[in-house]
């Protein structure tokens, strides 16, 4: 999942450190990526660069948040959205929408749950990669309440469990990975009920 450039007008310098940045911790993580990297790909000075993130933690909080407007909402929660008539559909469509992800030449894996790993939970970017998840868990909730199925807290935990192991599978190889986790994900509606 590439990050868009800005519309009709050449990227600003921000746009392309952050455009860049994107591309390279998606697919490299954040330690495997420097500043002066960023710097030379996005063409801008390193002034610039520190101009408009002080700090190469500024720069992943700002990934982070893009990751979770195009990965977590984008895709994940607009897309199933669309992809189903009931929240029960909406949930099962989340598996639909991974199975295409995990075939496509942009699947990445999650970079919250990379950068937790990175960096550990207690370093400021592991507590916001936690609350990026927390925030992913929250769709999975809510469409819970709406399917009705009891103790939605609780569902989207397992249901989350279900999610990023699915990711992990496919990171490994497993591009059928979805289509199993889903097939366990509607017994776990089933439990839910």
């Amino acid at each position: 999942m590439q990050a868009p450039d800005t519309l009709g007008a050449s990227p600003t310098a921000r746009e392309r450190i952050l455009a860049t940045s994107y591309r390279l911790f998606a697919r490299r993580g954040v330690l495997g990526v420097g500043v002066d990297e960023v710097i030379e790909r996005s063409h801008v000075a390193k002034a610039t660069f520190y101009k408009h993130f002080p700090s190469k933690n500024d720069l992943v909080l700002a990934f982070l948040d893009r990751r979770e407007r195009e990965w977590t909402i984008g895709l994940v929660e607009t897309e199933s959205q669309k992809r189903g008539d009931t929240p029960e559909e909406q949930l099962l469509a989340i598996f639909d929408v991974f199975d295409e992800w995990f075939r496509g030449d942009d699947f990445d894996g999650i970079a919250f749950i990379t950068v937790l790993l990175e960096m550990g939970k207690s370093h400021p970017l592991g507590q916001a990669s936690i609350q990026h998840l927390a925030n992913l868990r929250g769709i999975v909730s809510h469409r819970a309440g709406e399917a009705g199925l009891r103790d939605p807290d609780e569902f989207a935990r397992s249901w989350q469990i279900l999610m990023k192991g699915s990711i992990i599978a496919a990171l490994e190889g497993d591009v059928d990975a979805a289509r199993r986790a889903r097939a366990m994900a509607a017994s776990l509606i089933e439990q839910f009920r």
